[in-house]
């Protein structure tokens, strides 16, 4: 048997390739939407990709099913359980199986047993293997965003994310049950999740790509509660802020993606378009560092460098308007995928970086300066303070005088916060807050300041804090 793990770490999601050495099948799980990835892997091991299947309609990604089905004519695996909300709607046109607890299916010689396990989403599975080829048991669990290391799933996105009212409560007591029921599985058994540290699906991941169910059961603190009501709220307190795109994603996925192929490119503009676009609003995101982007940019832009555009594009990018990227073209195939890989397939284009030096009539600047630097004019509450970190970094401690507002809600709120004063956005190292500016300068901001050092820098020099 073959199995090959495969991270993105700017989405934090993981995702298989499982492949029958003796008959050269290979079965991809959970599979991001780049699926050139498992391809190639495949063709290097000699193996051909006959099957995908998904624990869930994902919310953070663009799901590969749709794509490898159409590509290579894979078979689906998809969940039957959940009641008609959370029901595919694109398989028809493919060749499929839609699966339900107790299922079997084999590639080659590879068994994988259906086990729901809904919490997370009411339609979600995992899948226990086993190597028929040389064992009678199982040998793990693809536990999708059921279980991770460290943590388990949410049960509040649908409630947060996609507005389905009441539903947080329903799941975490469905998930509760679900972990009863996984108790009982072997300690031996290897777990697989689809998401590490840092994802938006659950709290507390670990960063360790594999555990086992008897080390999850010793040292996950989810899983030891015995009381239900204690483990709701637990489970239920202190998760993350959900992105306004997850909606969009479990819509996606739930219908059926757009089928990319193997020729999708992002169109290259001419730079005489630019300035109208700017002109008339258009979304116009520079990947550049941030300090270059501080220094000097064309007024309108907004900048999310190439290391952070999956992490933030999706929260401050409007889904229904065209997106266009001013960036070094070189990296275009990166962006263009990171882009796609949270659905925002409506890429108008693509600038090279000679457009900066063309327009200088259009350069503007935020100005940089440090913690210490910006103390005085913070503690006197004369300037307008934006804390632009996640609600429990908030929580622990926060400059006096300071405003709330997460990034990713920034762009709703600035109609609220632009004004005649200068305004100081602030995170924990400068890095978001960098964000945070240039999107309050797009908006109209006038006179902005990005904190460079955050509140590490805050507290480091011994300024005072408040809880």
């Amino acid at each position: 048997m073959l199995l090959k793990y495969f991270y993105n770490s700017k989405v934090a999601h993981a995702s298989y390739l499982v492949g029958c050495q003796a008959t050269g099948e290979a079965l991809v799980i959970d599979p991001g939407r780049d699926v050139a990835i498992y391809l190639d892997e495949a063709a290097r091991n000699g193996m051909q990709i006959t099957a995908v299947a998904e624990t869930h309609i994902h919310a953070d990604f663009v799901s590969g099913s749709r794509e490898l089905a159409a590509r290579v004519g894979a078979k689906m695996y998809l969940s039957d359980e959940g009641d008609e909300n959370w029901k595919y709607q694109f398989h028809e046109a493919y060749n499929h199986h839609l699966v339900c607890d107790g299922d079997r299916f084999m590639i080659g010689n590879i068994k994988l047993e259906v086990m729901h396990t809904p919490g997370h989403t009411p339609e979600h599975i995992s899948f226990v293997l086993t190597d028929t080829a040389g064992a009678d048991r199982p040998m793990g669990i693809f536990t999708g965003d059921f279980v991770f290391v460290g943590s388990i799933g949410r049960p509040d996105l649908l409630e947060k994310a996609a507005g389905m009212r009441d539903t947080a409560v329903t799941g975490a007591k469905q998930q509760f049950q679900s972990l009863q029921r996984f108790k009982q599985l072997p300690d031996y058994l290897q777990l697989w999740p689809a998401h590490g540290a840092g994802s938006a699906c659950g709290k507390g991941l670990g960063a360790i790509p594999s555990s086992t169910i008897g080390y999850e059961k010793l040292f996950n603190p989810m899983l030891a509660y015995d009381d239900e009501e204690l483990f709701i709220e637990a489970l239920l307190t202190d998760q993350p802020e959900a992105p306004f795109y997850f909606a969009v994603m479990k819509r996606v996925n739930k219908e059926g993606t757009a089928v990319l192929g193997a020729d999708f490119n992002i169109p290259h503009l001419a730079p005489d378009l630019l300035p109208s676009l700017l002109q008339t609003g258009a979304t116009v995101i520079d990947t550049r560092e941030a300090d270059s982007f501080a220094h000097q940019h064309l007024k309108g832009t907004i900048n999310i460098p190439l290391e952070s555009l999956p992490q933030w594009a999706g929260w401050l990018v409007d889904y229904d308007q065209p997106c266009y990227l001013l960036m070094d073209p070189t990296h275009a195939q990166e962006a263009m995928m990171d882009l796609v890989y949270i659905g925002l397939d409506n890429l108008g284009g693509l600038f090279g970086l000679e457009a900066l030096d063309m327009y200088p009539n259009l350069h503007q600047a935020y100005k940089v300066a440090s913690a210490t630097e910006l103390a005085d004019r913070v503690l006197s509450g004369q300037v307008t303070i934006i804390d632009v970190r996640a609600d429990t970094e908030w929580q622990e401690g926060h400059l006096p005088h300071a405003q709330h507002i997460m990034l990713g809600y920034l762009g709703h709120e600035a109609p609220n916060l632009i004004n005649n004063k200068e305004i100081i956005v602030q995170c924990r190292t400068g890095n978001r807050s960098a964000i945070g500016a240039s999107v309050l300068q797009s908006l109209g901001a006038s006179d902005v300041t990005n904190m460079t050092g955050g509140f590490v820098e805050w507290v480091s020099v011994g300024l005072p804090v408040e809880k």
